[in-house]
């Protein structure tokens, strides 16, 4: 293992999770670092949902790549605005499926 590993932020829709799940337990078992979107079992507010975009976007910051789970090519509006970050930030980005 590097000195360092590798730290990969997972973006995606909330209809994905149990994919994002996957993906977050694949990487971990490869020796990567995984920060990924905050789990919610109730609603959450407006103020709420604001605090953990916001929250996201530090995410990625911290990230050497960011990774979009997208099954059936499916990207959102807060998963556009996190790649539209990403790529203003000049994070690599890769997708689970072709967009």
């Amino acid at each position: 293992m590097p000195d360092r590993p590798e730290i990969v932020c997972i973006c995606g829709s909330a209809r994905f999770v149990d994919e994002m799940r996957a993906v977050n337990r694949d990487l971990t078992f490869a020796g990567v670092i995984v920060v990924a979107p905050a789990e919610a079992d109730e609603l959450l507010t407006d103020e709420q949902k604001t605090t953990l975009g916001a929250l996201h976007l530090r995410k990625i910051d911290l990230a050497d790549r960011v990774l979009v789970v997208n099954p059936g090519g499916y990207i959102g509006e807060s998963t556009s605005r996190e790649i539209a970050y990403a790529h203003a930030a000049g994070k690599p980005i890769s997708f689970t499926d072709p967009v």
